[in-house]
């Protein structure tokens, strides 16, 4: 795999700029896309084009993000598909309101948390049938179509269709994943005969890819709706497969299952509402680090200097103490939410960092009250509903449990468990584990802003405030916003029971001054750098006074913002 690294100067000093860019802008490698009747952002070209075709053809902004994650499926299964799970956040333009959706999956409920004591693991593994969840997606996208469509389920899958039976040339960046997971997926029954292009090997880069296994399966559920996949043969077919291969997850798990529209929750940032999903997702996170850096002045605080890669790396590491403590399934636990987000709380959490020095040890708050690899797509309509939309099998492929011939492989979300006996989310029957996938959405007096979202595990919070600070603080368009070089750390404690590591390290792109990077290291930060692990993003703001939008999709990916 060939990677291009941003076209950004790696300075010794002053303000980081993008090189040769004619407008003299910094950081855009590209400029915004702007429409005035819809746009759409997604990872995959030819998915946008289906968005685009949907929302011509008089769909909703919900049809054309349906075909176009029913899409991504086929074309960017290494992030997304029928096995795995959804969150949206959709702004209903004639109820002026944000809408929530949480179309997560529970575990199984023959599996105990005993079993896997019994088998000596201490976390449960990545591949194979015990990390599998009940996949939520099909009812996501019924959900949502219910509440919010236009045109039959049918046509919004009949893109999707028709690119698995005919082929679609493998873009560049998926091809190389394809073959990454082909390594270590491709013993489990099914996921070479779905995925390879001569039963063998993964499809290279541009040749052409067909999965007809998928098509005949959304060609089901587009006929027979939710209950197709849910209560019906591909059920059975599941339940077989899984009992074939050792795992738990059964007809009567599917059967039973059902997504949940819930209230977004927001802290506002500078004028600005934020908004996230609470449960059993991260979506908190990114707010909780959002009020804590509220509370310095960033007019007077460049970005990429060492005070900038500081402060957030500090903020994040306080955060993800809670995050690891507190954030798992509402159903089964009671989650702080409102604590963790009250400004008092980040106040408390604020005074802990030190200005000079990186902490080495943090624990998590007490927010009581006193009175009490994922792909990520947006789309905007004529009519000003807009929908932020994530999709996952977690762990790349998934699982590697491709059950029978249905196309698709199904989710390792319920690696994300711990196996650690009386924490916030150690595995139970019937639970949803700690998800990382996150839509996000910011309003501004009550009129959408910006629909946006940042894949990639747990760097997702982070990348949310770093896009929110791009725009708010730093003064960046959408695309510029996505296109600056970005910050990761790691090290931190998990949901799953690891440890923390801290100081930890914080990882940097290309492009921040190496004067910022001595100084974190004199700091007692640990530096590194690495290469593709910052996530992707799309966006799409709204300029109300023009009726226009403006859409930005990942330069890191093979994405596209397109409108019309």
């Amino acid at each position: 795999m060939r990677w291009t690294m941003p076209l950004l100067c790696l300075c010794l000093a002053g303000a980081v700029t993008a090189a040769d860019r004619v407008t003299g802008r910094a950081f855009a490698t590209r400029s915004e896309v702007a429409a005035r009747h819809g746009m759409a952002c997604t990872s995959q070209p030819l998915v946008t084009q289906i968005a685009l075709d949907i929302l011509k053809a008089g769909g909703s902004a919900v049809d054309a993000a349906i075909a176009a994650d029913a899409a991504l499926g086929l074309m960017e299964p290494t992030g997304a598909g029928m096995g795995g799970d959804l969150y949206a956040l959709v702004w209903d333009a004639k109820a002026k309101r944000l809408h929530g959706l949480n179309a997560s999956g529970r575990s199984p409920q023959s599996l105990t948390l005993e079993h896997f004591r019994n088998l000596g693991l201490r976390h449960i593994p990545p591949t194979g049938p015990l990390p599998v969840s009940v996949p939520g997606a099909v009812d996501g996208w019924f959900m949502l179509h219910g509440r919010f469509g236009k045109l039959p389920m049918a046509a919004l899958l009949a893109p999707a269709i028709r690119y698995a039976e005919e082929g679609f040339p493998v873009s560049e960046l998926v091809a190389y994943y394809m073959g990454r997971s082909m390594d270590s997926l491709g013993k489990y029954p099914g996921f070479r005969e779905t995925y390879s292009v001569d039963g063998q090997r993964a499809p290279a880069s541009g040749e052409l890819f067909r999965n007809p296994r998928l098509a005949r399966t959304l060609a089901q559920v587009a006929a027979g709706g939710r209950d197709a996949f849910y209560k019906g043969d591909i059920a059975r077919r599941i339940d077989a497969y899984m009992k074939a291969q050792g795992g738990f997850l059964a007809y009567e798990d599917l059967a039973a299952h059902h997504g949940d529209w819930l209230d977004p929750v927001s802290v506002n940032y500078r004028g600005y509402d934020v908004w996230e999903l609470p449960g059993n997702g991260q979506g908190i996170a990114a707010l909780q680090m959002l009020n804590i850096l509220e509370g310095y002045d960033f007019s007077t605080i460049p970005f990429g200097s060492p005070r900038h890669l500081h402060l957030v790396a500090e903020a994040k590491k306080l955060v993800f103490e809670d995050r690891a403590r507190y954030y798992a399934d509402p159903d089964f636990v009671k989650v702080p939410v409102e604590g963790l987000l009250s400004k008092a709380y980040a106040a408390r959490r604020r005074a802990l960092i030190r200005e000079d020095r990186a902490a080495r040890r943090l624990e998590a708050g007490n927010p009581a009250l006193k009175d009490g690899d994922t792909v990520y797509l947006t789309v905007a309509d004529g009519e000003g509903n807009m929908v932020s939309l994530i999709q996952s099998n977690y762990r790349g492929m998934g699982s590697g449990m491709t059950p029978g011939d249905l196309g698709f492989c199904l989710q390792d979300r319920g690696e994300l468990f711990s196996l650690e006996p009386g924490q916030a989310n150690t595995y139970a029957p019937g639970k949803r584990p700690f998800h990382t996938i996150i839509p996000a959405f910011i309003t501004r007096g009550g009129e959408p802003f910006l629909s946006f979202g940042v894949m990639g595990g747990e760097f997702q919070p982070q990348g949310h405030v770093q896009i929110v600070m791009n725009i708010v603080d730093f003064g960046m368009n959408v695309q510029e916003a996505g296109d600056a070089p970005r910050w990761a750390h790691e090290g931190s404690p998990e949901p799953t029971g690891e440890k923390g590591r801290l100081p930890g390290t914080v990882q940097l792109e290309s492009g921040f001054p190496l004067e910022s990077v001595r100084k974190l290291m004199d700091m007692g930060h640990g530096v590194a750098w690495m290469l593709g692990g910052y996530g992707g993003y799309q966006g799409i703001r709204l300029d109300p006074r023009n009726g226009v939008y403006f859409g930005a999709s990942e330069s890191r990916k093979d994405g596209q913002a397109a409108g019309y």
